[in-house]
């Protein structure tokens, strides 16, 4: 359910590529409903939920491949940047 607040309307300019993205997703809903459900839907993924992700990776024989390499791969990578 949405409440709607009627405010003086705001013109915006947007590029076709935007334009169109927001047309495909809108359905039957208004330009102004998409985008504040795109912008709520963004709020909610920045850092909400994030102590449910501890302790999902378990440190098996996969993890300890990954870490090595993308240790090794940090190694080179400081040697050349730093």
């Amino acid at each position: 359910m949405y409440i709607v607040i009627h405010t003086m309307a705001k013109t915006i300019m947007v590029s076709n590529e935007v334009y169109g993205e927001l047309k495909a997703r809108k359905a039957k809903r208004s330009f102004s409903e998409t985008i504040t459900d795109l912008i709520n839907s963004k709020k909610d993924k920045i850092g909400s939920n994030l102590r449910s992700c501890l302790g999902l990776l378990k440190k098996d024989k996969e993890f300890y491949e990954i870490e090595k390499a993308l240790n090794k791969g940090w190694k080179e990578w400081n040697k050349k940047y730093a």
